[in-house]
């Protein structure tokens, strides 16, 4: 597998946006001044990268409540977010969906999701379309590990098998379905064969190597755009925060985490194989780390000095007129 420059540093800068936003909304949650629940993605950069920055402007994204990730990989604004997540006017959704229901429909990001298992019906609607008008797109549907179980995913496996949609299906499998194991929940444990069950080709990879990611989208992107139908994709790794924020975690092994951090952090991993293989210089990683510290640093500061959604607008985005 052969990957340009440009397209590493993109992937880095990608993941490197991800933490570094992750980590910084994970500190000024503790301050009281973002309201609602926050679901943090810190941990699983390397999926949302590796597969979203293969994706092109017609191609949509239907993601979860954990979606911070894939809405900075689609081309999300990165300070229209903080200040959604602050709910400021500013916000990409004005202020009045929060973290959880992060959405821009002009760069293909169909929305994250409250309800569990609610992204893939979606993922098919926006697959029909461009499959009906011939538009050459495609779309990745996200689900978790506990929406895997959900009859909404099933049925929307099924579909797309039938009507042969343009679907990436991609099980981010954290390990917990929020305080419950995966491999105690998902019957039979292995994804990948129930995916088979409806016909759909699949893989399991490691989601701590963004080259394995990579890959593995590659080959699934390909075939989809080659009208061979959905495919599906089995990712493993660990959330490094609980499941919301304020979450203890008391059903995590001591030290899991812990570990996690220090020998399966998929960014160390990208800077040790890129440096080590000589694709990339430590100054070009050093310089994205750099330049996004300050992005991050002037998304908090304009989000906490926006102002908050006036009560006039308190009604209005409810219903869509044609």
């Amino acid at each position: 597998m052969k990957i340009d420059k440009k397209t590493l540093l993109e992937g880095y800068q990608t993941m490197m946006i991800i933490r570094t936003f992750e980590e910084r909304v994970h500190k000024e949650f503790m301050t009281g001044l973002i309201p609602g629940f926050v679901h943090l993605y810190a941990g699983e950069e390397a999926s949302a990268a590796a597969i979203i920055n293969q994706l092109g402007e017609n191609d949509t994204v239907a993601s979860t409540h954990r979606g911070h990730g894939h809405s900075i990989a689609k081309g999300c604004d990165v300070k229209g977010m903080m200040q959604e997540i602050f709910g400021r006017a500013g916000g990409l959704c004005g202020g009045k969906g929060g973290s959880m229901h992060i959405a821009d429909m002009d760069v293909g990001m169909l929305g994250a999701n409250g309800i569990v298992g609610a992204g893939s019906p979606l993922a098919c609607g926006a697959a029909l379309t461009a499959k009906t008008l011939k538009t050459g797109g495609l779309s990745v549907s996200f689900v978790g590990d506990g929406a895997f179980n959900q009859g909404t995913t099933a049925e929307s496996m099924n579909l797309a098998r039938v009507y042969d949609l343009p679907v990436l299906f991609v099980l981010e499998d954290n390990g917990y379905a929020e305080s419950t194991s995966s491999s105690w929940s998902i019957g039979g444990h292995n994804p990948v064969r129930r995916a088979e069950g409806f016909g759909i080709p699949g893989t399991r990879i490691d989601g701590h190597d963004y080259f394995a990611v990579y890959r593995a989208a590659e080959e699934a992107i390909a075939a989809i755009r080659n009208g061979e139908g959905p495919r599906f994709i089995h990712i493993e790794f660990t959330r490094y925060y609980g499941h919301f924020e304020g979450d203890a975690s008391s059903y995590k092994p001591l030290g899991e985490v812990k570990d996690e951090r220090r020998y399966l952090d998929a960014l160390k991993f990208f800077r040790a194989r890129t440096i080590g293989g000589k694709m990339l210089k430590v100054e070009d990683l050093d310089a994205i780390d750099e330049a996004v510290e300050t992005l991050i640093d002037e998304a908090v500061t304009e989000a906490k000095a926006a102002p908050v959604p006036d009560l006039s607008t308190l009604t209005t985005d409810v219903y869509l007129s044609y």
